[in-house]
């Protein structure tokens, strides 16, 4: 059997318990017969199960147990690693596209995707460096800057995709930078070692800012914004931060609570929008919006 129907088959199984919560051995099997392009018609054996379990387990870190207790049904013993913003997510939506979409290759000029991920050629040295806790030296070029500066020293913490790029949190200087992917020049794997920052969570890190650029000086404020039109359907499906909070609604328009740092960033989404969204508080922020929209106006006159 291919790879690539054993992935499908992964995911069948994942996606088909998640979905039914609890389910036997028996009832999951008849899914399956029902599911003739995964199964050929032929039964789903203990065994296969069994060994299908233990793959699922360590490829996406997700638990299948059986509840005894309960009719010796199947269950999701860790639902919460599927969290949006987790890797099993993210790797079980990317082999579910990747899945469906080999399966309709006839579509191939109807299907269009995005560009994948930038910088993905220091991506490997870097998940290299990050499971042995060893250092590394690279080049950087920043936009802003012409030169090519040398990084000689930097300990490797945390990776995140946002906006179809990759970045890098490292330690360099005992101070926590971020770099783009894209913009590294060169980079080498040195022989040093180092030890992770006590008690240092890449989520917890993360977990006020928006986006992937924070700095120490800023702090986590309450924000609020006003959703107009169908703005608000938008953000209650996708919100733009996970402390959104929906704390009125109104015939024309939402007001949304926030409780971040209101980096570039997150000022960038709200422009993005446009006249959709409205900054109610803080009022620094509203002051802030307000100078960036008379330079905007500015570059039109």
């Amino acid at each position: 059997m291919g790879k690539t129907k054993i992935f499908q088959q992964y995911i069948w199984l994942v996606t088909t318990i998640l979905k039914a919560e609890k389910i036997t051995l028996k009832d999951l099997n008849q899914r399956w017969m029902r599911n003739q392009s995964l199964s050929d018609g032929v039964e789903m054996h203990r065994n296969t199960f069994n060994r299908h379990k233990e793959a699922i387990q360590e490829i996406f870190d997700i638990n299948i147990e059986c509840d005894k207790k309960d009719g010796f049904k199947y269950y999701i013993e860790n639902p919460e690693v599927l969290r949006e913003d987790s890797i099993s997510n993210w790797m079980l939506s990317s082999m579910t596209v990747h899945t469906a979409v080999q399966e309709s290759v006839t579509l191939q000029n109807r299907i269009l995707l995005e560009d994948i991920p930038s910088g993905q050629e220091f991506l490997q040295p870097i998940l290299e460096a990050m499971k042995a806790n060893r250092c590394i030296s690279f080049t950087y070029q920043k936009y802003s800057d012409c030169e090519i500066k040398s990084h000689p020293h930097a300990e490797p913490y945390c990776l995140k995709l946002y906006k179809q790029r990759w970045y890098l949190l490292a330690r360099t200087d005992e101070q926590f930078r971020t770099f783009s992917l894209d913009r590294i020049k060169s980079l080498a794997l040195l022989e040093e070692t180092f030890q992770l920052v006590p008690d240092f969570d890449a989520e917890t890190h993360f977990r006020d800012w928006y986006g992937v650029y924070r700095t120490d000086h800023d702090h986590p404020q309450k924000v609020v914004l006003r959703a107009f039109g169908t703005e608000r359907f938008y953000l209650r499906d996708l919100p733009l931060h996970h402390s959104q909070k929906e704390i009125a609604t109104y015939a024309e328009y939402s007001d949304f609570t926030y409780y971040l740092c209101p980096t570039d960033d997150f000022i960038g989404e709200i422009l993005r929008k446009s006249y959709r969204l409205k900054v109610l508080e803080p009022q620094t922020l509203k002051d802030k919006i307000c100078e960036i929209l008379d330079k905007m106006k500015g570059n039109y006159q």
